[in-house]
Parts: C-alpha cells; structure tokens; sequence
C-alpha cells in the first residue's frame, strides 16, 4: 500500500483516501498474506503518520493481511513539540522502534536455541536500506555505543531518539539477526545504488523478485511462489515470461542460484491439474525459469563488508535530498 507523502498536499490527501481508494503495490499483498499463510510473524513499521491508523488497517484487513504489530509515525506530536526534523527524519523514528521491538519479542531465540532471525522489507522512498543495515549490525554488535550516539545525531535525530536507540540497543541479545533485507525499487532507483550494503541488502523491482528470494531462503513454500505470481498476472497484468526473465535478473546480480526452480516447477505441474485461473501465463514463466536454468550461475560469494556509518549517514535519507 502507498501512502507516500511528500508535501502538506499529499498528506491531506493521503488522509482523506478511503481503504478502497488506497493504490497497492502490485504483489505487495499477495507477498503478505503468502507469509501470513506461511507462519511467519509480521510486524509492520510504517513512515506514514499514526492518524492513519484506522484506515491503513482497513485497507490491511481488505488485502487479506495479518499482522501481529503496526507502529506508525506520532507526526502530530512532532509538529505541537516543533520537532520539524522529525517530519521526514527517518532514522531516528525508525532504529529506536527496530531496536524496541526486538526488546520485546517473546523470546529471542526458538526452539534449537537459535536466534530469531529477521527479514526487513523496505523501500528506496526513504532511507530503509541505511536503517535496516545499521540495525542488523547494531544487533550483532558491530556498532559501539558512542558510534551509534555520533551516527545518529549526525542524521538529524533528537536526543531522547538517541537516548532511547542506545538503551534498547543494550538489551538486545547480540548475534547475526538480520537474515536478509529487501528493498522494493519503488522510485526506480538504481540496484547499483544498494551495492555498498553488501550481500544482505537485495533491491528488487517487483515483489515476485523478493518471493524468489524468500523462497530460496525457506521463508515460503512453493506454492506461495505461484499464487504471488499469479496475483500479478490477474489483477496487474504482469507478462507471465517477463516474470521468469526477472528470476534472471536476480540471478545475473547475484542473488539467487537457481536451487528452487525445480520445486516451483513441480508445484505448478500439479496446480494446473484443476486448470488454476492465469495457468497459461504461469506456465511461460515456469517454462522461461526451467529454459534458463543450465545457465544460470552460482552468486558470486560476497564477504560482508564494515560500512562506514559516519560517512553514509550525511545522504542516508532521500526525504531530506530535495
């Protein structure tokens, strides 16, 4: 769901949109109900303002969504406490509420005692990639205190944000938590622009791209894969062997190696014996995914690099670039 706002014009009306009104990301809510049907524990962490509540859970609960938690932007108290900043400051809203969140899980570790391990999922509109990558390696202990107070006061957030950013940062269990984060190229960004955040950063252009690679990663079953596919096909109009050349694309960056192609495949073999709606446009991206696989290539192992938060922070957020 888009709820971009960029002047007092767009959030008036923004604010005023109903649910039904609201434009959709194609395949963004197919991608969540496939997650929710997958067992996975959503929360949501939005830059639109906190008014919106009522109407971005309506527009949730049409799209079929589950979700366990939403936090949205208290913009209104920013602007009686005259913390403009704030408005389209987004790392000193959203690292603070990563980290709290991660304060109050349930449990930080499963079953086999084992981290929980976390996808983000954001986009190029605002500064999710430098956020998420300093939250992953905030978690994982790579980021010192006094670092994380230098890096946050340099991106323009207020002090009891930082305040608030160092104290959650203290409770949380260190380790590699951060699986995987994707970002959704909303404003056609370039994926060269996210090669600096290393491996564990995948910008994608359409969300069949990041079932891909939730699929190859075992977040979601094969089928999942399918019905994404297919939302984008029936309600969007997405060229069935254009989604197969996208597989391609991941592949070509790297992204992705080829391994669950022969599951999809064999998913859609025993979907199409009811005859499934979009089959055909199915079938030519399953036949476009079986034709390029003897060539696709392994990724290219791509050590984790330490990113030099102080440096980045300056241009970190494209709000604050106009």
């Amino acid at each position: 769901m888009r709820t971009d706002f960029d002047t007092v014009r767009d959030l008036v009306r923004t604010a005023i949109e109903r649910p039904d009104q609201k434009r959709t990301v194609p395949g963004a809510a197919a991608l969540l109900r496939e997650l929710g049907r997958a067992g996975v524990e959503i929360h949501i962490l939005s830059g639109s303002p906190e008014q919106l509540r009522s109407r971005i859970e309506q527009k949730l609960r049409l799209d079929g969504a589950r979700w366990a938690s939403l936090t949205l932007k208290p913009n209104l108290q920013n602007i009686l406490r005259l913390r403009f900043r704030a408005l389209r400051g987004q790392l000193g809203y959203k690292l603070p509420a990563l980290l709290r969140r991660r304060c109050e899980l349930g449990a930080a570790r499963d079953e086999n005692a084992d981290l929980v391990r976390e996808v983000l999922l954001g986009d190029d509109a605002e500064a999710d990639a430098f956020v998420y990558s300093l939250y992953a390696d905030v978690c994982e202990g790579k980021v010192k205190p006094d670092e994380l107070v230098d890096i946050m006061r340099a991106g323009g957030a207020y002090e009891d944000t930082i305040l608030d950013a160092v104290r959650f940062a203290g409770y949380v269990e260190k380790g590699p938590v951060v699986e995987r984060i994707l970002i959704h190229l909303d404003r056609q960004s370039s994926p060269s622009d996210f090669r600096l955040y290393g491996p564990r950063v995948v910008p994608f252009y359409n969300y069949l791209q990041a079932a891909f690679v939730l699929h190859e990663d075992g977040r979601i079953p094969d089928r999942a894969v399918l019905r994404v596919a297919q939302d984008l096909v029936a309600s969007h109009n997405f060229d069935g062997a254009a989604l197969g050349r996208s597989y391609l694309d991941l592949s070509r960056r790297g992204h992705v190696s080829g391994r669950g192609v022969p599951a999809i495949a064999e998913a859609y073999r025993e979907l199409t014996q009811g005859r499934a709606a979009s089959a055909s446009e199915l079938g030519a991206m399953v036949q476009s995914l079986e034709h390029m696989l003897p060539d696709l290539r392994p990724p290219v192992s791509r050590s984790e690099m330490a990113l030099d938060y102080r440096a980045m922070v300056v241009a970190h957020n494209p709000r604050t670039r106009r």
